[in-house]
């Protein structure tokens, strides 16, 4: 009988159009008013039959209004009536009752209160407690009756166009999850269960939802065999993702969605931002590529540079543009972005006003070649800090034009340290990179030699001054997102339907995410006293070549088969594994166990500078070949691979032979 009149009722065109809305929350929050009404009014009229007291309508209008106002307050503030589809029995019931509890005391509070102003009670204590039992209990009633009532209307309806998913756990927060995109108005996900990760004895159900167990062998059966399209899962697995497990959906071209916790859209005003799917997203393959958290000293940072003039080289690239932001949240006081590449200039301009109205940002154009206008830009602001991430980068364009990697990589950042020393810069931090160590390339070789001068010019300053410029090296590998990493040109590829070209099968990499490695840049920093080369624990390296085939699978395509990919050979200067440290270098530990000094070869200044100098001369001149020579001379781990500079290294070699 109660079925047919549901069905009945869902057929009715008022009816119909209710299911695609939310209800207003003004109109759940005046339910729940007129049920504190209701229970006080009921409270008091029990009193008076039961006490044979008869309070005059005046006094009652008060109480009422006392009543009704601390309920109203709490209510409100506590947001109750929100999400009443949203959320779970579970969290509505404690939600609930923590409202009522909470205005209760308040009440008892007040009672007290009046007691000992005017030595009478407002209230009796046992009026207060049913009022708050029996509001409890209504509203709880009135939530339940809205879920079933909402949910038996608008079953057949979700369901309807909807992709079938899987929410991964059997968890409070999965359960949630699963409720929530089940019940919404206008969702584009069906969950027709929950995937458990447990082993052992579990319920077939929970909560109306089929539990599947997690089986490897059998995830295409129970994917594919009932019509799933994908894995939801939210933020509590990330971690679980990022250690393998996301590799048993990719192999079975399952497609993987994530989503952040559902608290996070309680609170949001507008009812469109509350539809969870508009908050579900595709797995991308950064999002597997993580490892644990690292734990920055967030308040060093902060006391160091809020209220400091911050100079950042390099300021429209990843890195730089990263560390305009971070700077900006710790308030420096002056932001001076330098840099030669006048769009990204004026795009990173357009961001940091409207992120950061309040920074003070100076945009200055200049090329750290140019040494008199770089010269203008410290003289005018006297930055404290000074951050060098100016360079250029592409291993194999820099094997290309060797000279303009010396010129901009050594001799740029020569003036940019002498003048944070002439213009008495409290720190200098560099950006350096993992191919430094034992360098196979003229970029890695460039970055080495500017590392080299960094830190003997400190050691030779510090001598005469212990107040001297403090110069900090971080070393870092690559970095997820930025300009010409692998990751956008193998998505870029296999959005063109592929070939996805590798270098070599065996190639690896060590990746760190932007945030990760700018705040790395910052605390290093302001741990460093100076000379140290600071180095990054970035966990296990990954594979190139699997790294292709996740992308490829993660885009729901069949690696060799739907997306080819090509082995094309090692590009000049490339090497298969990027080391942190030479072989003959020792580490120290830190505050942070994520971040460690390098223990280096110390050079004499002097003898830096001549080199230096000799190469710079060399590369002005356009003496490739000299320039190179000079390079490995003084570096001599520079090594060149698959690289046209490799008969320098023999000619070398069989030089010392000869000897």
């Amino acid at each position: 009988m109660f079925e047919k009149l549901l069905s009945q009722i869902n057929n009715w065109r008022i009816v119909r159009t209710f299911q695609f809305s939310t209800t207003p929350r003004w109109i759940i929050l005046l339910i729940d008013m007129l049920i504190v009404t209701a229970s006080f009014s009921i409270v008091e009229i029990g009193a008076m039959y039961t006490l044979h007291h008869l309070a005059s309508p005046a006094m009652l209008l008060m109480d009422w209004a006392i009543v009704a106002t601390v309920y109203f307050l709490v209510i409100y503030l506590s947001k109750i009536h929100n999400c009443v589809i949203r959320l779970s029995v579970i969290v509505d019931l404690y939600r609930t009752f923590m409202a009522a509890f909470t205005a209760t005391v308040i009440l008892f509070v007040i009672n007290l209160v009046c007691f000992l102003v005017n030595h009478e009670y407002v209230f009796s204590f046992w009026n207060l407690f049913f009022i708050g039992v029996l509001s409890f209990t209504i509203m709880m009633v009135e939530r339940l009756f809205i879920k079933y009532f909402y949910m038996r209307l608008t079953a057949n309806n979700n369901s309807n166009g909807r992709r079938r998913v899987l929410v991964l756990g059997t968890s409070l927060s999965s359960l949630i999850l699963a409720n929530a995109l089940k019940n919404e108005s206008g969702g584009q996900y069906d969950p027709v269960g929950l995937l458990s990760i447990k082993t052992g004895k579990e319920s077939d159900q929970i909560n109306g939802f089929d539990v599947f167990r997690f089986d490897p062998t059998s995830l295409a059966d129970v994917f594919v065999g009932r019509g799933i399209y994908a894995l939801i899962f939210n933020a509590k697995h990330t971690e679980l993702m990022r250690n393998g497990f996301a590799d048993y959906f990719i192999k079975n071209n399952i497609a993987l969605l994530s989503i952040n916790t559902v608290e996070e859209f309680d609170t949001e005003t507008d009812d469109d931002e509350k539809n969870m799917s508009q908050h579900v997203r595709e797995v991308q393959i950064e999002d597997l590529l993580g490892r644990e958290p690292i734990v920055l000293n967030n308040t060093l940072v902060r006391n160091n540079i809020s209220g400091s003039c911050v100079l950042i080289t390099g300021a429209c690239g990843s890195i730089g543009s990263e560390i305009v932001r971070q700077v900006a949240t710790y308030k420096a006081r002056k932001i001076i972005l330098v840099d030669q590449a006048e769009t990204p200039m004026h795009d990173l301009s357009i961001e940091m006003k409207k992120k950061f109205p309040d920074a003070d940002i100076v945009l200055f154009m200049a090329d750290v070649q140019n040494k008199g206008r770089l010269e203008v830009a410290f003289r005018n602001y006297r930055p404290r800090f000074v951050f060098h991430a100016a360079a250029y980068k592409h291993v194999p364009m820099m094997e290309i034009n060797p000279t303009e990697a010396v010129l901009t990589n050594v001799t740029g950042t020569r003036n940019v340290a002498d003048l944070a020393v002439q213009y008495g810069v409290y720190k200098f931090v560099m950006v350096s990179t993992d191919k430094a160590v034992n360098p196979t390339n003229i970029m890695g070789c460039t970055k080495r030699l500017a590392e080299i001068y960094c830190q003997s010019m400190y050691l030779n300053n510090v001598k005469r001054d212990p107040q001297c410029t403090q110069f900090i090296t971080t070393r870092f590998g690559n970095v997820l997102g930025s300009n010409g990493s692998v990751i956008p040109l193998f998505r870029k590829q296999i959005e063109e339907g592929g070939p996805v070209t590798v270098t070599h099968k065996d190639i690896i990499r060590y990746f760190m995410t932007i945030p990760e490695a700018c705040s790395l840049v910052l605390e290093a920093g302001c741990m460093g006293h100076g000379g140290e080369i600071y180095i990054f624990d970035m966990g296990e390296p990954v594979k190139i070549y699997d790294l292709a085939r996740r992308m490829i699978s993660l885009a729901g395509l069949r690696p060799d088969i739907d997306i080819k990919i090509e082995e094309v050979g090692l590009r000049p200067g490339e090497k298969l594994y990027e080391e942190l440290l030479n072989d003959k270098e020792k580490t120290t530990a830190t505050v942070n166990k994520k971040i460690m000094v390098a223990k280096v070869r110390v050079y004499d200044y002097k003898n830096v500078c001549e080199a230096l100098q000799q190469m710079g001369d060399y590369a002005r001149k356009g003496d490739e070949r000299a320039m190179v020579y000079a390079m490995k001379q003084f570096v001599p781990e520079f090594k060149s691979n698959q690289s046209r500079f490799e008969e320098i290294d023999r000619e070398i070699e069989a030089g010392m032979n000869n000897k």
